[in-house]
C-alpha cells in the first residue's frame, strides 16, 4: 500500500506516460485537423463570402462532419458588422483558421473585371467598399494590390497564411486579367459546371430539393464545388438546408472531401503560399 501510495503521490515519468495515453483520444481536435482516410473520390467544397448571416451555420455542420473547404474571402456588405472581413466576423474566421481551413482572394472589394482596356489596364466594378458600383481603371498593380489587401486581411485574422489563389467575383475574367493576377503570384480558381450548386439562383424557381437533387446526381470525383456565406437575393436560403444532405449523400455515394491545396492543379503551387504573394 505504500508503494502505491508513493507512486500516486509522486508519478513516475513512465506512469505520466500512461496517464497520456489513455486520456490522448478524448483530446478535442479541431475537425479541418483531425487525420482523414486517404481521398480516392475527392470533391472540393469552396465558400465565397456573403452577408454572411448563414456563416455560424455553415461552420457548423462542417466541423461536425469533418469536413475541410477553401475560402474565397472578399469584405462584402453583411447582415450585422462591419463587413464580411471586418472586426466584427474576425473571432469566426479565427476559429476557421483554428479548424486548419484552407483561405483564399476574393479581391477585397468584391471587385467584378468588366472589360480590357489599352495598356494592359481593365474595366473594374467593385460591389464593395467606398467605389461601390462605379466603374474604375484599374492597372495591374491595383488589381494585385486589392488581391493583397484580402490575402493580408485573411492571414491577420486566421493566422495561416492564404494559398497563392484567388477567385474573381463572379468568375469573370480575361486571359489579360488571369496573366496580370499571375503576375504577382495568384493562380484563378473557377468551378465544375456541376460543381455550380445553385445558392445564387432565386428559390421560386430553383428549390433546395431541386438543387441538392441535382448536384447529387451531377457531381463527380474532381469537381470544384461553391456557394456562399450568405446570398441577399434568395428567400430560402441554401445553407444549412442544403449543405448538411449534400455533405452526407456525397459521403454515401463515397466521395470524400479535400481542400484545393490537395487539387492536382493547385497542390504544386502551395508551397509558395508561406507568404502573401507580392506585387509585382
Amino acid at each position: 500500500m505504500r508503494l502505491v501510495n508513493k507512486v500516486l503521490s509522486q508519478p513516475s515519468a513512465a506512469w505520466l506516460a500512461v496517464v497520456f495515453l489513455l486520456l490522448a483520444p478524448f483530446q478535442a481536435v479541431p475537425a479541418a485537423a483531425q487525420t482523414l482516410p486517404a481521398c480516392q473520390k475527392p470533391v472540393y467544397l469552396t465558400f465565397d463570402t456573403g452577408h454572411m448571416g448563414v456563416a455560424p451555420l455553415i461552420s457548423k455542420v462542417l466541423r461536425q462532419h469533418h469536413v475541410p473547404v477553401t475560402f474565397f474571402g472578399a469584405n462584402e456588405k453583411t447582415q450585422e458588422g462591419d463587413g464580411s472581413l471586418g472586426n466584427h466576423w474576425a473571432p469566426w474566421w479565427k476559429d476557421r483558421g483554428a479548424e486548419n481551413h484552407d483561405f483564399a482572394s476574393h479581391t477585397f472589394d468584391h471587385a467584378y473585371w468588366r472589360g480590357d482596356l489599352e495598356g494592359k489596364r481593365f474595366k473594374i466594378r467593385p460591389s464593395a467598399g467606398e467605389n461601390a458600383g462605379k466603374d474604375l481603371n484599374w492597372s495591374t498593380a491595383d488589381y494585385c494590390a486589392n488581391l493583397n489587401k484580402a490575402s493580408q486581411r485573411l492571414e491577420a485574422m486566421t493566422g495561416r497564411p492564404t494559398l497563392p489563389l484567388f477567385r474573381a467575383p463572379g468568375g469573370k475574367t480575361s486571359p489579360a486579367l488571369i496573366q496580370a493576377a499571375a503576375s504577382c503570384g495568384y493562380a484563378h480558381v473557377g468551378w465544375s459546371p456541376a460543381g455550380f450548386l445553385g445558392d445564387e439562383l432565386s428559390s421560386q424557381t430553383h428549390s433546395n430539393a431541386s438543387l441538392l437533387k441535382n448536384a447529387l446526381k451531377n457531381i463527380r470525383s474532381g469537381d470544384i464545388l461553391v456557394a456562399h456565406l450568405g446570398i441577399w437575393s434568395r428567400q430560402d436560403p441554401w445553407a444549412p438546408a442544403v449543405l448538411e444532405p449534400l455533405i452526407v449523400g456525397l459521403k454515401e455515394k463515397g466521395f470524400c472531401f479535400a481542400s484545393l491545396r490537395q487539387h492536382p492543379q493547385y497542390s504544386k503551387l502551395i508551397p509558395a503560399a508561406n507568404k502573401t504573394p507580392k506585387l509585382p
